[in-house]
């Protein structure tokens, strides 16, 4: 579930791209289209492996930054951040608790009917809140983390995945912009399948360091 990445990108053994030949290398392979691409056209435009690559990292450490950011608000215990003339907030415990508690329990006068989710939510997790509280805490330190540092990038993406899809389904009769939570998990789908630790990441290193294994990203 969590897949694997080799030392190689591709069948041809194009690596991660970190030096001058092998950039050089997964350039002139990603320059001659197969498969998909060839089937497309004489047009079709090669993709750059290396700068596919790259933007999934980046897109890989901005979603960590979200994660680890919150995290570090149930940490420490504070909600706004101010740089400047920028003011911005985060979630703390307290108010992740009372989160729950509004979209569950009150939003609209009756809260979420979805079947199962009041009792989930209700005695289990707020009533066991002193404990849930942390395990929220730790899901976003520990994901955000391992996807800026790019370690285990796969396993990383599909824990904080799992939280991200609870809380669609805690938001569904909340009236919200359409988009504001698929926004949130759409991209950690795509994180959990596709190896975006190998550039820029703690992944690919591991895997050049041993040429013989394969490293869990």
């Amino acid at each position: 579930m969590l897949g694997w990445a080799s030392v190689e990108l591709d069948p041809s053994g194009a690596r991660s791209g970190l030096d001058t030949n092998e950039r050089n290398h997964v350039k002139s392979h990603s320059a001659q289209p197969s498969g998909d691409a060839a089937a497309t056209g004489p047009g079709f435009p090669a993709i750059d492996a290396l700068a596919f690559a790259r933007g999934l990292a980046v897109l890989r450490v901005f979603f960590g930054l979200i994660l680890f950011s919150n995290g570090l608000a149930k940490l420490f215990s504070f909600t706004q951040v101010h740089v400047g003339i920028y003011n911005a907030s985060l979630i703390d415990r307290p108010e992740a608790r009372a989160i729950l508690d509004l979209e569950v329990n009150k939003r609209g006068g009756t809260g979420n009917d979805l079947p199962g989710l009041k009792p989930l939510v209700n005695d289990v997790i707020l009533d066991h809140w002193g404990v849930f509280q942390w395990v929220t805490t730790a899901v976003e330190l520990g994901a955000g983390l391992a996807l800026i540092v790019g370690l285990a990038t796969r396993g990383a993406a599909l824990a904080a995945l799992g939280q991200q899809l609870f809380l669609q389904l805690v938001y569904l009769p909340s009236g919200r912009f359409m988009w504001e939570q698929p926004h949130e998990w759409v991209p950690l789908v795509i994180l959990a399948l596709v190896p975006a630790g190998i550039v820029w990441g703690l992944d690919g290193r591991l895997a050049r360091n041993r040429l013989r294994a394969r490293w869990p990203a």
